[in-house]
Order: structure tokens, then sequence, then C-alpha cells
């Protein structure tokens, strides 16, 4: 068995579309967002989706006061912004200034040229290991069948800009 109990064997070989979740402070206006490898749909009816951050990360601290997540599905072509918002921290950096985006009108950030996006309203929030899962019920959604998702395959290389 390996350290982590064996589950890297278990692991290995697996893939999952990556995922750039965005927010806004109520109170402040501060801007986050980070990229996400862990999130999944979770319940069919009533839609429900859930995201788990980093309790390491800056977004996570956005979000702990934060009523909204924007969650963004990115193209195949899309690493070099999978690489701003994966290996830069938004303590130390503005990602926005990077990239194009808008705030949609609860304020929240999206990102342009993502081909699927929603915002949602957090539900609750787990905490579960050293990243806590934030539920979602859509607000509103949109996407394109095309192009292929980004996967983790294509990004697993990259080092979090957040302490480990």
């Amino acid at each position: 068995m390996g350290e982590r109990g064996g589950l890297d064997s278990f692991l290995t070989g697996l893939d999952s579309p990556m995922f750039i979740v965005t927010t806004v402070h109520p109170r402040s206006g501060e801007r986050a967002g980070c990229l996400v490898g862990f999130a999944s749909q979770c319940s069919i009816e009533p839609d429900r989706f859930v995201v788990w951050l980093s309790q390491n990360n800056h977004t996570y601290r956005v979000a702990m006061a934060a009523e909204l997540l924007a969650v963004h599905g990115l193209a195949d072509d899309q690493r070099e912004l999978a690489e701003l918002f994966g290996t830069r921290t938004g303590d130390e950096v503005d990602k926005f200034a990077q990239c194009t985006w808008q705030p949609d009108p609860s304020g929240v950030p999206i990102i342009g040229n993502c081909p699927r996006r929603f915002v949602g309203r957090i539900l609750d929030r787990t905490a579960w290991g050293n990243h806590t899962g934030f539920l979602l019920e859509p607000m509103w959604a949109a996407g394109e069948p095309d192009p292929p998702p980004l996967m983790y395959s294509a990004v697993r290389h990259l080092r979090a800009g957040h302490p480990a």
C-alpha cells in the first residue's frame, strides 16, 4: 500500500475535467478565482453541483464569506488560463487583470471564452479533509457541446500557487 492507503494505485489513469471557480466578497468586492479539479454534479432533481476548494487557497477564504460561486468549464486548448488560475495565488497577483472577464448581474466574475459556465448560490459548506465542499444551486447556466474539456492529465504537472 502507498503513502495514502493505496489510493494512488486506484487513481492512476483516471482523468477528470478541470474548472475555474470565481467569486466576489459581498462586502469588500474582492474578486478571487482558482483552478479546481474536485467538482461534480451531485443531484439531478433538484439540480446541485459541488466544488471542493483547498483550505489553503485565497479563493477559499473569499468564498467562505460569499453567497455565489461561478464555475467555468475549460476547453482543451485553455491551458494558459488553467496555469494562470492554478499556479498563481490571489494573495500576490490580480489574476483578473491578466484575462478577459466581466461581472454577471450579481457581481460574480465570469471569465470570457469559457465554453461552459454557471453561477450557483452556495447552499452549504462542509469541510472534508483539507478541502471544503461548496454545495451549489445553479442560478443560471450556459454551455456549448464542443470543444472537449480540459482534463487533469493536461495540467497535472502544474504546482499550486498557494502553500501546500
